[in-house]
């Protein structure tokens, strides 16, 4: 499949994009390719050839989904007020410290027009504590994508104490206009849904290398082989209650319960020492088997792209 369609992208609608880091790079990249306009703003000397350069780049990964950024619809912006003058929406994407946010989040609340839904990507912080203290603070909410942020559907959305509901709205409408798929967080929490669980996972998968039980290449590859199709197809709690055969996740508990406890007992959190660190820098470098940062994200942009291809292809058949 192409990424989920959505309803088309708002016509004429300008998006501000604050910070062209590789989160940045991937929210411009699709949005250019979904047809709407691009302000974008970065402190850094140079941004704008950079940004030009990369989002062409991502051309390569959007093709085979039938998305082509324009880049004439890029501007950069020379100052962030610029930046956000006349924009629609602006989705923020500094470095992920309190001491990048808060600041800047400020900035963007006095520069703003009123009204207007200012977006973070932050991975880790809560939102709340940023933006307790500033006037618009409801228009403020956690938009955290998975990075490549033009290929991964899923939008996380929070908002803080004050966010409005309005706010959200506007905001889960905005996302699914560029395919995304956004869930809405019932309340923030630090590593929203998927990177809590992916933390969880990744904890395991050390512990594993850590104990002998496996390499990484391994540990790589037992994922690959098994959850990781059957969780793309089905999620996590679909995914167990179809193990409980015809009695389903009622029947699993029932049965199985007790065996899940025995393993979650069992599972401990590793401490990333210099040397359990060293180890799996090692390891992982055997993985990569000589292919540079660049050869690996292309190959693994690629597999992506056929992979939400045909599971398109599925929900359409069966939806």
């Amino acid at each position: 499949m192409e990424q989920p369609r959505g309803e088309a992208a708002a016509p004429g609608i300008t998006v501000a994009v604050i910070g062209t880091g590789l989160i940045g790079v991937g929210w411009a990249a699709l949005m250019l390719a979904r047809g709407l306009s691009v302000s974008a703003w970065d402190p850094s000397p140079g941004f704008a050839e950079r940004l030009a350069s990369q989002v062409e780049a991502r051309r390569a990964a959007l093709a085979p989904l039938g998305l082509v950024p324009n880049l004439s619809r890029l501007t950069a912006a020379a100052t962030l007020e610029e930046a956000v003058y006349g924009a629609g929406f602006v989705q923020e994407n500094a470095p992920d410290t309190d001491a990048a946010k808060r600041p800047l989040l400020a900035t963007l609340d006095a520069a703003t027009a009123q009204g207007v839904p200012i977006a973070s990507s932050t991975s880790a912080l809560l939102l709340s504590p940023l933006v307790a203290d500033l006037p618009g603070a409801e228009r403020f909410l956690l938009g955290h994508p998975i990075n490549p942020a033009d290929l991964m559907p899923l939008v996380e959305i929070s908002g803080g104490e004050r966010t409005s509901r309005a706010t959200i709205d506007r905001a889960v409408a905005f996302y699914r206009s560029l395919g995304k798929r956004p869930v809405v967080l019932n309340r923030e929490v630090a590593g929203h849904i998927a990177g809590r669980l992916a933390a969880a996972l990744y904890r395991e998968a050390v512990a594993l290398v850590e104990d002998g039980i496996a390499d990484a290449a391994t540990v790589d590859e037992a994922l690959s082989a098994s959850m990781g199709l059957r969780w793309a197809a089905t999620g996590v709690h679909l995914s167990y209650h179809l193990g409980g055969g015809p009695g389903g996740l009622a029947h699993y508990l029932d049965h199985l319960g007790p065996a899940q406890e025995r393993r979650w007992a069992s599972m401990r959190t590793p401490a990333l020492t210099p040397d359990l660190k060293a180890r799996l820098v090692s390891e992982v470098e055997a993985i990569a088997a000589g292919r540079s940062v660049a050869e690996l994200e292309a190959e693994r942009d690629a597999r992506l792209a056929a992979l939400l291809r045909a599971l398109g292809a599925a929900e359409a058949r069966h939806g």
